[in-house]
């Protein structure tokens, strides 16, 4: 199985796709984790841009609006786009964590729809806010949808839960076995983002993530998936903390990503 490691544009928002795309190949990433409706270049050249790079293309949407009907015709939109586009896999920011489940339910049972509809295969992203914010949230709707996929970001649940979730092994399992696509970021128990993975004070809260994405990548080699793709998704600001009254970052963005490929790629 082939661990191959994309990276997000999410700190290069003013960036040409292609000069973004030539970044990501000379840092020895795979391929990009791209929010679609974001970008500027039409379909037909983003594809193209990234066969010409050998780049691997994940795509990124969400649902929005204040009503499930809203998010409902999001989801057509943006399924649409992605459809242009043909990225390798589809990672979806899904419903929301205020809506009932029955109405969070209908938004994944459309996105399953489209996702057979367009031949684009979709995994959902374990995010505050959304449908799957909590672990107790999640474990509902896997329940009630045998098909269902995850995108694995943990951090999220570490600061909903205000732990390391070391009391929950079993919905860590079942989640990771549900598991196509990881964003690998660490999370502590009161944010998201630790300010820098590499520092010692945070090997705790690296080692339990670590611990997860093992484990997502042995029951992938254990079914002969051929590849397992992975985001080191640390954010900018207001994600990566900053100096007061100045917003300079308390570390590289770039190197920290840079850093985490190379650990998935050494650990995994």
């Amino acid at each position: 199985m082939n661990i191959l490691i994309t990276r997000s544009m999410w700190d290069f928002p003013e960036d040409p796709l292609e000069k973004f795309l030539v970044r990501v190949k000379e840092g020895g990433f795979d391929g990009t984790d791209l929010h679609l409706p974001f970008l500027k270049e039409k379909p037909g050249r983003i594809r193209s841009l990234h066969d010409e790079y050998g780049l691997l293309l994940i795509g990124m949407i969400t649902t929005d609006g204040a009503t499930v009907s809203e998010h409902l015709d999001s989801l057509e939109r943006r399924f649409s786009l992605a459809a242009e586009i043909g990225p390798a896999h589809l990672n979806c920011h899904t419903g929301r964590d205020i809506f009932p489940f029955e109405e969070n339910l209908r938004i994944f049972l459309r996105a399953e729809e489209l996702s057979e509809k367009h031949g684009i295969s979709i995994s959902h992203e374990t995010h505050r806010g959304r449908a799957l914010f909590s672990t107790l949230a999640t474990r509902e709707i896997l329940a009630a949808m045998g098909t269902i996929r995850l995108t694995a970001d943990f951090s999220h649940w570490c600061c909903v839960h205000e732990s390391l979730l070391a009391d929950q092994t079993d919905i860590m399992e079942t989640a990771a076995q549900r598991t196509d696509y990881i964003h690998a970021r660490v999370g502590h128990m009161e944010g998201p983002q630790v300010p820098d993975p590499r520092a010692p004070e945070w090997a705790g809260e690296l080692n339990s993530h670590i611990g997860w994405w093992k484990r997502i990548a042995e029951i992938h080699r254990a079914r002969n998936s051929p590849l397992l793709a992975i985001c080191p998704e640390f954010g900018p600001w207001p994600y990566m903390p900053t100096l007061p009254w100045t917003r300079v970052a308390v570390t590289n963005l770039w190197d920290v990503t840079v850093w985490m490929k190379d650990l998935l790629r050494r650990s995994l």
